[in-house]
């Protein structure tokens, strides 16, 4: 019995504090994540942070914080396929913020107000060369520039800006426009010489005492397919086309013009044919719309226009003003085959779009470099080819081709060069996880349409070269830019500190986000299944910190 009683009545630890009430086991943080539209960005654009700054009206702002990487945003916001949009969340809420519009709307307002980059860092007394004026060579350039180093272009054209120049229509992009951002390049104290072919790269760095050089040569020479033809009518390649009316020195075509090709490249062919006279323009290709590599709005603005397009066929044979063309069916994998039923157009001139080549024979006997079938360049992760000083990038490595992608290869070339001549390797900061649509709460947001950009009317357009979409204004813009849902960063929306039942949640002050109170927290995570975009997450409860404190993504960021 008196075993019992002593059990009964443990000794009393008095370094053992026990308390009533709910016992914390995880605390919320506030995080930093990846949203999508930054991440598909090939440029490399912190587009959620401009996108934060415009729609408060901070335009300025925003457009310096878009040009830290990318120099030209009049031109890509008329030219990017914005892959940003077909990965932004708001397309499965409803419509994907219109990203381009914004930034066409911040790159004429910058041309509007004569806005200029800002200085970069203290020159280092380095040279690079850079072979090519195009959109790569270009991004290099001024970023090169603001790293400190004198850059000098050399291009062998008598207009810089490349393919942008020479392979875009002026429907969709306005020349003048091109070339306010290229003098805004040159104004930041890039040297820009013209008519300067390069034909023996070695010698040139040795002769300008360069440092390193940047081969931005672009791929500008159109691929041919061997199509039996007997005192055929005329036949072009469409970079030719597209190159002569970049020039103003655009090409007879006649009335009756046949493209051959599902590309991009070739939709501007059949649509700048239509602009030259031809009375009709026919798209000849071997698959069915589904598996075209042309953009889907480039084939509707085309259609638009009057371009036919006849698919799941292929040019035979050309003989005097006929075309034999064979229809093709596709495998399961979506390859096209031959079927043996032929048929015969008339044409007075066949435009080949059929892929693009880089002329690359005069850098042959530089030691060191590789190339590929089709000309291009091969370089390593960090952009330098096999002679140490020489890098590539754009359309000269291979890979996708756009301008977007010739900018962001620009951009990290630049970044490398930097490296290699202070005798460091350039590291990239590791990405946060992506914020995908599943991670946020949708209900909290309100519907908004988005701002649409006016198209002129089909019939009018064919008349000339002038530009087919319009800007938006400054509302518009801002109403769009408005349209972002912020993913996976805090955007001061004060959910988290109104939903809070303990009033653990301390406003900084606007822009300063919130900070958690740790003493009066109790782990509930109310807080994050309030939080709209995914900026809050539950930490285990491992070490007991102080606070922890929201970083809003951009300065005006709120909603």
């Amino acid at each position: 019995m008196n075993d019992r009683i002593r059990d009964m009545s443990p000794p009393v630890d008095m370094t053992d504090r026990r308390e009533t009430g709910p016992a914390r086991t995880a605390h919320p943080v506030y995080v930093d994540l990846l949203p999508p539209c930054n991440n598909a960005c090939p440029a490399g654009e912190d587009i959620q942070a401009w996108l934060g700054l415009a729609q408060a009206g901070k335009y300025r702002e925003a457009w310096e914080t878009l040009v830290r990487d990318n120099p030209m945003p009049a031109v890509h916001g008329r030219v990017c396929y914005h892959p940003c949009e077909s990965a932004c969340n708001r397309g499965a809420l409803d419509s994907p913020v219109g990203v381009h519009a914004v930034e066409r709307f911040l790159g004429d307002l910058a041309t509007q107000e004569r806005w200029t980059f800002k200085a970069g860092v203290a020159t280092t007394g380095r040279r690079v060369l850079v072979i090519g004026a195009g959109p790569s060579g270009l991004s290099a350039a001024y970023h090169l520039a603001r790293l400190g180093h004198a850059v000098e272009i050399h291009e062998a054209a008598s207009i810089a800006g490349g393919m942008m120049q020479f392979g875009i229509p002026a429907y969709r992009l306005p020349r003048e426009d091109l070339k306010r951002e290229i003098r805004r390049i040159e104004a930041a104290g890039v040297k820009i010489v013209l008519n300067h072919k390069v034909d023996d790269v070695l010698p040139e760095i040795a002769a300008g005492r360069f440092d390193a050089a940047f081969l931005a040569i672009g791929a500008d020479v159109g691929k041919h397919v061997e199509i039996p033809a007997r005192d055929a009518v005329r036949v072009l390649d469409a970079v030719s086309l597209l190159h002569d009316v970049g020039a103003s020195e655009p090409p007879l075509l006649g009335r009756r013009v046949v493209v051959y090709g599902g590309g991009n490249t070739a939709m501007d062919a059949a649509r700048t044919a239509r602009r030259l006279g031809a009375d009709e323009a026919l798209i000849v290709y071997r698959r069915d719309r589904s598996h075209m590599p042309a953009h889907a709005f480039e084939a509707d603005e085309a259609v638009e226009e009057g371009i036919k397009i006849k698919w799941l066929t292929t040019i035979k044979e050309i003989v005097g003003p006929e075309l034999t063309i064979e229809t093709t069916t596709l495998d399961a994998d979506g390859h096209p085959r031959p079927t043996g039923q032929f048929e015969t157009l008339s044409a007075d001139a066949v435009v080949l779009a059929l892929g693009q080549t880089t002329e690359s024979g005069f850098l042959r006997n530089v030691p060191g470099l590789t190339f590929g079938a089709d000309g291009t360049i091969a370089v390593g992760l960090d952009m330098m080819t096999g002679h140490a000083g020489l890098f590539a990038g754009g359309d000269a490595i291979a890979g996708e081709r756009s301008v977007t992608i010739a900018v962001g290869h620009g951009k990290r070339a630049a970044r490398n060069i930097d490296a290699w001549l202070r005798g460091a390797r350039y590291q990239s900061s590791p990405k946060a996880p992506i914020a995908s649509f599943e991670m946020l709460r949708p209900p909290v947001y309100s519907d908004a349409d988005p701002s649409p950009q006016r198209t002129n009317e089909a019939a009018k357009r064919i008349d000339g070269f002038d530009e087919v979409v319009s800007g938006l204004d400054a509302t518009a813009a801002r109403h769009e830019a408005q349209r972002c849902l912020s993913c996976g960063n805090c955007f001061e929306c004060d959910n988290c500190f109104a939903a809070c039942p303990e009033t653990a949640i301390v406003r900084l002050g606007p822009t300063h986000g919130y900070r958690v109170d740790m003493d009066l927290c109790t782990g509930c995570a109310v807080c994050v299944e309030q939080c709209p975009c995914h900026a809050m997450e539950m930490a285990a409860d491992v070490a007991r910190p102080i606070s922890f404190v929201s970083t809003p993504r951009a300065e005006g960021a709120l909603r």
